[in-house]
């Protein structure tokens, strides 16, 4: 009896912290209304200039997260300040103050109408969200007008060089804990992660990437299920997508169907596809874990001459699951994430920094030559202007 009120002690403990972990959700959204200074009134009589009204500004700073602009900007009224009037000692009103929101760097900002408005992707970047109103003039028969008012969408997508994708318990976590310093949730059920987690590989020459593990995929993810656009969004900005799929397959719950290996690697890139299909132009590297499993190696043996070419054996697999365009993989490894082997961890760690210093380099030579092409294109036009022909 004790034994057993030990057991559903503890039960009990561990469901109120799981629940507890879901209310702490990652925020990556946040709605808010900005409104800028109204602008002073000016002197009619002495053509005195109102002064206009301050600019709301978006500004961007470290270690902040939108849970924190969340519940530093509750109950406060976002407006900047308002111009002062003209008066015979001072013709010429002040302008009011402008208004700094700092936000996390990785933001991208949407008005309502889901427009966008810019990005805040750097320390340097300052983007201004509502222009303060005109100060009274003769324009505005000496009346300030009122600032621009206006709600924002300020939408959080992870700043990482890879991005972990896969289905849930496939080994997204194990493989963070294992590359990395980060402790990410791991437990022997579908979906560990709940919210995204970063970690980053530290290499000997001080070199640095970034890992995002994110909540893992389910079959209908681009039409929002499970997770869906609310995780997916995160890859979008990141270098390699790193596919982690379970040698074994997969069966998420007794509602879904059992999908082996090869069928899991062929929804993955059917659900991003579907979502995006530019993000199939991204470098990609998969990793096969759980080798250590029963009969995992006759397994890859069937499946490696199909990981290659995946395109070619497609009329082999349901119509459901065949996606358009098929992924092509710049690496294939297998592994055993569980049992953490080293030389195994720090070949995958050589290969990730491989592919993405040549997709640097590619991005890098492709820029400048855009750039040269541009600049030659500007002289060639301007020596025609030059030596061309005038007409009477």
């Amino acid at each position: 009896m004790v034994i057993l009120t030990r057991v559903l002690g503890y039960t009990t403990k561990l469901h109120n912290y799981t629940r507890k972990y879901n209310r702490e959700r990652l925020i990556d959204s946040l709605r808010i209304h900005v409104t800028g200074g109204t602008g002073g009134s000016g002197l009619p009589s002495y053509g005195g200039l109102g002064g206009s009204g301050g600019n709301v500004y978006l500004i961007p700073e470290k270690k902040l997260t939108l849970k924190n602009v969340k519940y530093k900007l509750k109950n406060m009224k976002l407006k900047a300040g308002n111009g002062s009037e003209s008066s015979k000692k001072g013709l010429i009103g002040i302008s009011g103050k402008d208004l700094n929101i700092s936000v996390p760097i990785g933001i991208s900002v949407y008005d309502e109408n889901r427009i966008k408005l810019g990005e805040i992707n750097s320390q340097d970047t300052k983007l201004m969200i509502a222009k303060g109103g005109m100060g009274g003039c003769e324009q505005t028969g000496y009346c300030g007008l009122k600032g621009e008012s206006r709600t924002i969408i300020l939408d959080l997508q992870l700043l990482a060089d890879v991005g972990l994708i896969g289905f849930p318990n496939a080994g997204k976590s194990t493989f963070l804990n294992a590359i990395s310093k980060a402790k990410p949730k791991i437990a022997n059920y579908p979906f560990t992660t709940i919210k995204p987690q970063l970690g980053i590989i530290k290499y000997k020459d001080y070199r640095q990437i970034s890992i995002a593990d994110l909540p893992g995929l389910i079959e209908g993810a681009h039409i929002n299920k499970g997770m869906g656009h609310k995780f997916l969004k995160h890859v979008e900005r990141t270098k390699l997508l790193l596919f982690i799929v379970d040698i074994q397959g997969c069966q998420i719950s007794i509602k879904h169907k059992y999908r082996s290996c090869l069928e899991t690697i062929l929804l993955l890139n059917k659900e991003i596809e579907l979502y995006k299909p530019d993000l199939l132009d991204k470098p990609a590297m998969i990793i096969i874990n759980k080798m250590d499993t029963k009969r995992a190696d006759e397994i890859y043996n069937e499946i490696k001459p199909k990981l290659s070419n995946l395109s070619k054996f497609l009329p082999e697999f349901d119509k459901s699951i065949q996606p358009t365009r098929t992924l092509q993989f710049d690496d294939i490894l297998t592994t055993s994430l569980i049992l953490k082997d080293e030389n195994e961890i720090q070949k995958i760690k050589i290969k990730i920094r491989q592919i993405i210093d040549e997709y640097e380099e590619k991005t890098f030579c492709l820029r400048n030559f855009n750039s040269n092409a541009d600049n030659l294109y500007t002289k060639l036009k301007q020596q025609i202007e030059r030596y061309a022909p005038t007409f009477v």
